[in-house]
C-alpha cells in the first residue's frame, strides 16, 4: 500500500507531465501564438539559442530565487522538482509530437492544450508540495495582497506575453486568450482536482452527480 506522501508525489509529477503535454501542443498550434511564458521561453530559444525547456528552467531559477529573496523561506522540494521536470518534459514532447500544418488542426490542438495545461496546472498544485517557480510567484503574490488568484495570475501573464514579445516571441489570439483566461481556467479546476486527489488519498471512488 502506498502512503499518503507516496501518493501526493504521484498526483504532483502525473500533473507535471500533463502540464507539460498541454505547453507541447500548443507550440504545435503556435500560429496562434503561444502562451505567456512560452512566448518568453521561445524568444529566449530564437535570440540566444538552447531548447524552450531549457529556457523554462533557468527562467523558473531567477523566479525562485527573487520568491525566495522576497519571503526568506526556502522553496519546497517539488518547486525544484517542478522546474527540472517541465523543463525535461517539455522538450520530450515538443520531439515526438508531430508537426500540425493546416489552421483548423492547429486551432484544435491550440485550444486543447489550454485545457490540458489548466488542468495539469491544478492538479499538480493540489497536493501542495511546493508550486512551481512561476506559481509559488503566483500563490505568494496572492498571500500577501488582497488580488485574487484570477487577477495575479493574469498580471503575471501579461508580464510575460509583453516582455517575450519585446524579445519577438510569437503573440497572437491564442496568446490574449491565455494571459485573459488561464487563471480562470485553473480557478475553476482547483475544486475537481482537489476532490480527485482527496479521492485518490482515501481510496473513495468519486459518484457522478445526478444532477
Amino acid at each position: 500500500m502506498l502512503n499518503n506522501l507516496t501518493k501526493r508525489w504521484l498526483f504532483f509529477v502525473t500533473g507535471l507531465i500533463i502540464l507539460s503535454f498541454g505547453i507541447s501542443l500548443m507550440v504545435k498550434g503556435q500560429t496562434l501564438g503561444l502562451g505567456s511564458w512560452d512566448v518568453l521561453h521561445l524568444a529566449l530559444t530564437n535570440k540566444i539559442g538552447f531548447t524552450m525547456g531549457i529556457w523554462s528552467m533557468i527562467v523558473g531559477f531567477i523566479i525562485i530565487s527573487v520568491s525566495w529573496l522576497i519571503t526568506k523561506e526556502r522553496p519546497k522540494l517539488g518547486v525544484f522538482v517542478n522546474m527540472f521536470s517541465c523543463g525535461i518534459f517539455i522538450d520530450f514532447f515538443n520531439s515526438i509530437l508531430p508537426e500540425v500544418k493546416s489552421f483548423p488542426a492547429q486551432l484544435f490542438v491550440y485550444l486543447l492544450g489550454v485545457a490540458i495545461l489548466s488542468f495539469g496546472i491544478a492538479f499538480y498544485i493540489s497536493p501542495d508540495l511546493g508550486a512551481g517557480p512561476r506559481d509559488s510567484l503566483m500563490l505568494l503574490i496572492v498571500d500577501k495582497t488582497p488580488l485574487s488568484l484570477r487577477m495575479t495570475r493574469n498580471l503575471l501573464e501579461l508580464f510575460a506575453v509583453v516582455l517575450g514579445f519585446l524579445l519577438g516571441g510569437p503573440v497572437g489570439l491564442g496568446t490574449v486568450l491565455v494571459v485573459t483566461m488561464l487563471g480562470t481556467f485553473i480557478q475553476w479546476m482547483l475544486p475537481m482536482t482537489t476532490a480527485l486527489l482527496n479521492a485518490f488519498l482515501t481510496g473513495e471512488v468519486i459518484e457522478p452527480s445526478s444532477h
